[in-house]
């Protein structure tokens, strides 16, 4: 996908999130996320906005902590957050193909990563803030979804951070059924989870479904639509696979 497509996705969810939280309220609970109100996610995801915002206009090539969660709430709570989209759009819109800046994941380059982690970041919250509505979930894109999977499965599950091990080595097949080619392997071990985009060798689980139901499963946003083989494995991403 093209950098500017990201932006727009970015700029389209962060609108929807924003319209969500203010339909349901900032102290109504959100369900795909235990524990949190709105105003959390508001503060989380303004917050993220801000700090991915600032690596690509300042030109920062090292590491800097976020800036903290603001003490707003209500209305004012709301404005920050729109606020801070806004910003996070205009500085993507903005900046130079080539700019430099520290990024944690490969990419064709930082400003084609920022856009894309910052559009899927957006369309999870975007997927929370609607859960709270009780109106149901805006539609996904099918191509954007398989991109989502695809940032998931070979990228933010690749680094050490992932808590998806196994001492028995296992192997998770991922299928959305609805777009050609769209099928991984994820094969399990004590170390991080190594994944192909392939169909290769057998499956101990597999899990599968629409692309655009399939995206938000494995980021435990839905329940995955099909499980086959071992449910234990397709548990075991569920219990273990938050990205931190």
């Amino acid at each position: 996908m093209e950098t500017v497509t990201y932006v727009q996705v970015l700029e389209r969810e962060g609108t929807l999130l924003a319209a969500a939280a203010e339909a349901a309220g900032t102290e109504a609970k959100v369900p795909t996320c235990p524990g949190w109100q709105m105003r959390d996610l508001l503060r989380h995801t303004g917050m993220v906005h801000r700090w991915a915002a600032a690596f690509v206009a300042e030109g920062h090539t090292a590491y800097r902590p976020d800036g903290g969660l603001p003490d707003l709430d209500g209305a004012d709570l709301l404005g920050w957050f729109r606020e801070g989209h806004r910003g996070l759009v205009g500085t993507l819109s903005a900046a130079a193909p080539d700019v430099e800046c520290w990024h944690f994941l490969p990419a064709p380059s930082p400003l084609a990563f920022w856009a894309r982690r910052q559009a899927h970041e957006t369309t999870v919250h975007r997927i929370d803030a609607e859960s709270a509505t009780g109106a149901g979930l805006t539609g996904i894109d099918d191509a954007f979804a398989v991109d989502g999977i695809e940032e998931l499965l070979l990228g933010l599950h690749t680094r050490t951070k992932s808590r998806v091990r196994s001492e028995e080595p296992r192997v998770l097949r991922v299928r959305a059924t609805d777009v050609a080619g769209a099928v991984w392997t994820v094969r399990l071990s004590e170390q991080p989870p190594a994944t192909e985009r392939s169909a290769a060798g057998d499956a101990d689980c597999e899990v599968a479904g629409p692309a655009a139901q399939l995206y938000p499963a494995l980021w435990n946003r839905l329940e995955f639509p099909e499980v086959t083989g071992d449910a234990a494995v397709a548990a075991l991403w569920r219990e273990n696979s938050a990205v931190t």
